[in-house]
């Protein structure tokens, strides 16, 4: 796994997936529907794509605490991300990824991560590979 970049994880588990990279922040909460996974803050980097079976790249979240439970409705209406990746995974983030099952690992260098790219995570060792 030469090609493979080491983080920490947030919340355990595996996916392999399409990349979505930003270097915006996202807040969950107004910032993405849950009823269609779309970005819809305006002016977002990812306005208007969708999230849902992507491996989200993004730096750290923002927003209301309410975005937690926005990533539990995205995994309830089968539309989340199929793993997240942070520099900085903060708590609201952190707990969406935990009460919704979604693999999660933070302090990455995602500048080094393209939209488009294959990734497998595997959250349990903290690994991100570019296939």
């Amino acid at each position: 796994m030469s090609n493979a970049l080491k983080g920490r994880t947030i919340y355990k588990g595996s996916a392999t997936g399409e990349a979505l990279v930003t270097l915006q922040g996202i807040s969950f909460f107004g910032g993405v529907d849950p009823d269609t996974g779309l970005v819809v803050e305006r002016g977002h980097a990812l306005e208007g794509q969708c999230v849902a079976g992507k491996v989200l790249v993004f730096p750290t979240g923002k927003g209301s605490t309410v975005g937690s439970y926005t990533l539990y409705r995205l995994k309830h209406n089968g539309l989340a991300p199929a793993a997240i990746i942070n520099v900085e995974c903060e708590t609201i983030t952190a707990v969406g990824c935990i009460i919704a099952e979604i693999p999660c690992v933070d302090q990455v260098e995602i500048e080094l991560l393209e939209t488009g790219a294959q990734l497998r995570v595997d959250a349990e060792k903290g690994l991100i590979e570019v296939l």
